[in-house]
């Protein structure tokens, strides 16, 4: 496991996200990650491995992104998991790391990937993340940070952030105060997104079409709340209220 920012003094966080790849959780969410940051909200990212089998950039590249990306969102703990980029499966000792991961951070909600993607490691991630997050509430599934034991955690909202496939969301968050300001986290993995001075071969990701289809999304879900930006997310279980006027002003 690799920790890429400097750990806080109390782990316990409002949100963890979690990443297949570093790039995942920036361009999908990146300005509810920094909207969260501002509303004094701590969250942390997790990703399941360094994108080392990825067509342009090195694992040290991308490390460098990685932090680079987590600072512009005000994220203070970044970790990686290295499970193995295209290699890693839903096994018992993978999901245990991630349970691991749950139990340390403590979050109130957890952002995972869509079940259904492009790319083969988001839907194995997201099966993974799923699940874990479920067990992680578990007494009897013991698991160990830093060789001490942890106590059952269970999140207690999941939220899947809508990425390569589009999906009509459940949720639409309105990040137009964030938005602008959150690409600087997707533009600091310089190495995956377009660059007119890269020799690199070109990917699917790293077309000049590609960004704009990312602000494309953010306006069209935007403009289905009203506002100029916006971030959807998918949550497959009945939101309970508490508060009518809470959410109803």
């Amino acid at each position: 496991m690799s920790v890429y920012q400097s750990p806080k003094s109390s782990n316990p966080v409002y949100a963890l996200a979690f990443g297949a790849h570093p790039d995942d959780v920036e361009l999908a969410c990146a300005a509810t990650m920094l909207k969260l940051h501002d509303e004094k909200k701590s969250v942390a990212i997790c990703d399941l491995t360094e994108g080392e089998k990825g067509t342009r950039g090195t694992r040290e590249i991308r490390q460098r992104e990685a932090q680079e990306a987590a600072s512009w969102l005000g994220i203070t703990e970044r970790i990686n998991l290295n499970l193995g980029d295209t290699a890693f499966e839903n096994t018992l000792e993978n999901r245990n790391k991630i349970i691991s991961v749950i139990r340390y951070f403590q979050p109130t909600v957890v952002f995972a990937t869509q079940p259904e993607e492009r790319h083969p490691d988001h839907i194995r991630a997201s099966r993974l993340i799923t699940e874990a997050c479920f067990y992680a509430g578990l007494q009897k599934i013991e698991t160990h940070w830093n060789n001490q034991p942890q106590t059952p955690h269970r999140p207690k909202h999941l939220l899947y952030y809508i990425q390569d496939r589009f999906a009509e969301p459940d949720v639409i968050l309105d990040v137009s105060q964030t938005y602008e300001a959150s690409r600087k986290a997707i533009l600091a993995y310089k190495s995956q997104f377009f660059n007119p001075d890269s020799t690199e071969p070109e990917t699917f990701i790293s077309r000049k079409e590609f960004l704009e289809g990312l602000d494309a999304k953010a306006r069209v879900f935007g403009e289905m709340i009203g506002a100029k930006y916006g971030e959807g997310f998918l949550i497959y279980r009945h939101l309970g209220i508490a508060t009518f006027s809470d959410v109803f002003r």
